[in-house]
């Protein structure tokens, strides 16, 4: 309240209630001529102009948390579902990474796939798709299979069919690759053996002809065509030419 000495007019200051009781909507007017006048509520404390506060859901999020995501994108897809995703992706990625590194048969692939976890139905979905664009194809593993089994490593028809059934080739795959195949088993063994022959000098006879002979046969040439193919390399080399007999 003020005195005379500012105009001899009493003004009045806002009154706050203290115990609970109702907040005016706006302040009394400090002069009567003005009270009919257009009032600034927004120059008053925001205890005057203070709106009803709303009640709080129990659902609604807290400050500082994220949105969820079912509100701004949709339902959002299963634990499950995220995983058994993110897993057939990284098989199929491994699968192709092998493909494309040492070329796999259909068998090799679908076991591979099984091993990393894939479903079955799965399996059968990839497969079928590299299949169809080329990744996957026996007939052309099979002929790298003979190219390396024949040039490399100088192995014969039998063992050439063996390293085709252990990579899983197909028996018409295996067929078409045997019939490909240059009928040339004489020639490459007798190859093999003259190369192993000299490293035999040191042996008697029949311990060099034996081992020759193991080696051919474990190279594929077995039989009649493995003791040939020795005895030749060693007479031509002169390797194992004497028995050796101690004497006292």
């Amino acid at each position: 309240m003020s005195d005379d000495a500012h105009g001899g007019e009493e003004k009045l200051a806002p009154v706050v209630p203290l115990f609970g009781g109702p907040v005016p909507s706006a302040p009394p007017p400090a002069d009567p001529e003005q009270a009919d006048g257009p009032s600034d509520e927004n120059s008053w404390h925001t205890t005057w102009n203070a709106q009803p506060a709303r009640p709080i859901s129990a659902d609604a999020p807290m400050v500082g948390d994220a949105p969820s995501s079912e509100s701004s994108s949709g339902a959002e897809p299963s634990g499950d579902d995220s995983d058994d995703a993110e897993l057939l992706r990284r098989a199929e990625a491994r699968l192709t990474r092998s493909i494309a590194s040492r070329g796999l048969s259909e068998r090799e692939a679908r076991d591979r796939l099984r091993r990393d976890g894939v479903d079955p139905h799965d399996v059968d979905e990839i497969t079928e798709r590299l299949s169809a664009a080329g990744a996957l194809d026996d007939d052309v593993v099979a002929e790298q299979i003979v190219y390396q089994s024949v040039t490399r490593k100088n192995q014969g028809r039998r063992a050439v069919e063996q390293t085709l059934s252990k990579r899983g080739i197909s028996r018409e795959a295996i067929d078409r690759a045997l019939e490909s195949l240059p009928d040339d088993d004489y020639e490459r063994a007798l190859e093999f053996a003259r190369g192993k022959a000299s490293s035999l000098a040191r042996l008697d006879r029949d311990t060099a002809l034996r081992r020759l002979v193991g080696q051919l046969s474990r190279r594929g040439y077995g039989g009649s065509l493995a003791m040939s193919v020795a005895k030749q390399a060693l007479d031509e080399t002169g390797s194992g030419g004497t028995s050796r007999v101690r004497f006292r």
